[in-house]
């Protein structure tokens, strides 16, 4: 049985945009070799941060949402942790109404892309 699980990460700066994909790509593969399925991917850009992180205060935040085994989420969580590239991360599951918005958000985004 698979869960629906949405990462949020953020990516140091001083990465090229070739590198930063590679980062997310990574990820996008890790997450399939382990059996688990990608519904979204959205890089959301270079943003500011709240605080300083490692000295810097942005980064480049990517959003993945996919279904996976519960006990894969340890494993990435240690991917994660041992990429230096990776400055910040949160995994979560979301309850039904977050995944009927995220739904509602990705179908908005698609009908303005279309128009």
């Amino acid at each position: 049985m698979l869960n629906q699980y949405e990462t949020v990460f953020i990516l140091t700066p001083v990465l090229s945009d070739v590198q930063m994909k590679e980062a997310v790509d990574k990820f996008k593969e890790f997450i399939l070799e382990s059996g688990g399925e990608m519904i979204n991917e959205e890089n959301w850009g270079i943003k500011e941060l709240a605080y300083p992180i490692q000295k810097k205060t942005t980064g480049f935040y990517s959003l993945l949402e996919f279904k996976a085994n519960p006990t894969f989420i340890k494993k990435l969580e240690v991917n994660f942790r041992r990429d230096e590239r990776i400055m910040r991360f949160l995994i979560f599951k979301p309850d039904k109404h977050a995944i009927l918005y995220s739904e509602k958000r990705r179908n908005n985004k698609k009908e303005t892309k279309e128009a």
